[in-house]
């Protein structure tokens, strides 16, 4: 290798050439490239980025962070095929009321052909002004998802078709607990089916003592209620319970009374 000089700047080639000479004697490469620094002044070090590349970790590329989710989206348990969900639609804040004749009717009919699949089932649901309750029977983890995309894509096109909008509707990904005795399955029959009554007394207003059965719920074909429902001629919106939990299981804990104040504190 040639030696590098950092003693001063040599001005010219006759110059730099005698010099190199005199501190180098073996050194008679007519085309010898010196480079001379000042002995003070350390090499400069250049700040170099990346080349940025197709798909590559440029600065900002990538999807941007969203808000924080309230069901980060992570794998699901395995599901047994016996333990009915309760399940949580939540909208988007720009939604109107959910609770308007017009949509709940809406929703009744798109749910009528979505209710019962070959290995999913919507059993109760009840409709808030911005979110929506469902308990609902799957085969598997897998099935569940499956049923819960197609109740929701139903449930979207329904809302954007009723209020003449476009864009998200969910919130958020839906919200999945599992039930798994009689008394987790009657409670959650109770507080979907009584949720209107939960609303009402969280705002100060006194829930109605009539007994009357919330029409944005599936209520009126309930048939586990302690005193009679009124009769319906409509056809059901959801499908006939098959899991022991929810079609014989839950009622060794009591049927429901229409006047009842669930006291759970989910959303």
């Amino acid at each position: 290798m040639y030696p590098v000089y950092t003693r001063r700047l040599l001005r010219t080639s006759r110059e730099s050439r005698l010099h190199a000479r005199r501190v180098c004697p073996n050194l008679t490469h007519p085309c010898a490239i010196l480079v001379c620094m000042d002995s003070q002044t350390r090499p400069l070090q250049l700040e170099l980025t990346a080349r940025s590349k197709w798909g590559g970790t440029r600065n900002g590329a990538g999807r941007k962070p969203g808000p924080s989710r309230r069901d980060p989206h992570r794998r699901r348990a395995p599901l047994a095929s016996r333990h009915p969900c309760h399940v949580t639609l939540k909208v988007e804040k720009d939604v109107p009321t959910l609770r308007t004749a017009k949509l709940v009717a809406e929703l009744e009919r798109s749910w009528r052909e979505a209710c019962e699949r070959e290995r999913f089932r919507l059993v109760h649901y009840s409709i808030q002004g911005d979110h929506v309750h469902m308990i609902v029977e799957a085969a598997s983890a897998r099935d569940l998802a499956c049923g819960l995309k197609a109740i929701a894509a139903r449930f979207a096109r329904g809302v954007n078709r009723v209020f003449h909008r476009t864009g998200r509707v969910i919130a958020d990904r839906c919200h999945v607990h599992v039930l798994r005795t009689p008394r987790e399955v009657r409670n959650a029959i109770a507080y979907v089916l009584l949720n209107a009554r939960r609303h009402l007394a969280k705002r100060g207003r006194c829930p109605p003592s009539d007994g009357r059965i919330d029409p944005a719920s599936s209520g009126r074909w309930f048939a586990g209620w302690r005193t009679s429902a009124p009769p319906h001629t409509d056809t059901p919106a959801v499908a006939a319970p098959r899991t022991w939990l929810l079609s014989i299981g839950w009622r060794k804990r009591g049927l429901i009374d229409k006047e009842e104040l669930p006291g759970a504190t989910r959303q």
